[in-house]
């Protein structure tokens, strides 16, 4: 999958008067990149699209417009792309009551190392997390994670081929599936494999 580019970069200007239908385009190609596994996390499956949109933004909040500072994030953001051999994916734990968050980030500590993903006979893995950087101390794990799921030549040709795709979290204080992945959702990952 293509990276982004320096050029692929609007202005800072071409963006503030862009960025309505960039936030209705975006809006639009996540509908069928989000899936929720359970009532409390969140997966946003990642692409070229997304990560450039992410990057403009900061760009946007931050007002950067130096060359120095739009390449520093182009290379934050560019590992978070599939490479055409994986799916990678923002994890979000989502608790709404402060207290609540604290409480469950607590009691979910590692959950991102037990996210899986399974390929109809082709097998289960497990998703590499937070390659970046520790997202987890003695006493929580974050609200976010970064993951990566690196698919097998049999698991892609098998996905290519239909065979029926699910996600899940096996972590002892939080199990949740989705079985199979929607339609919608597969085939917007699909276009991730080469």
């Amino acid at each position: 999958m293509q990276k982004v580019s320096r050029e692929s970069l609007l202005t800072l200007e071409a963006y503030a008067k862009a960025r309505p239908q960039w936030l209705e385009r975006l809006r639009e190609h996540r509908r069928d990149r989000r899936l929720a596994v359970g009532p409390h996390v969140t997966l946003l499956f990642e692409d070229e699209l997304t990560i450039r949109f992410q990057i403009q933004e900061m760009l946007h909040i931050e007002k950067t417009f130096d060359e120095r500072g739009i390449m520093d994030e182009v290379e934050v953001y560019n590992p978070l792309i599939p490479d055409g051999r994986n799916f990678k994916a923002t994890m979000l734990i989502e608790y709404t009551d402060p207290e609540v968050r604290k409480r469950e980030l607590a009691r979910l500590r590692g959950v991102e190392r037990q996210v899986w993903l399974e390929v109809g006979a082709a097998g289960r893995i497990n998703a590499i997390a937070d390659e970046d950087l520790e997202r987890e101390n003695a006493d929580k794990t974050s609200a976010v994670h970064f993951l990566r799921f690196e698919l097998t030549a049999e698991m892609a040709a098998a996905l290519k081929s239909g065979a029926e795709l699910a996600l899940g979290i096996d972590h002892e204080a939080y199990r949740a599936e989705v079985r199979p992945v929607p339609a919608a959702t597969r085939a917007a990952l699909l276009k991730d494999l080469d």
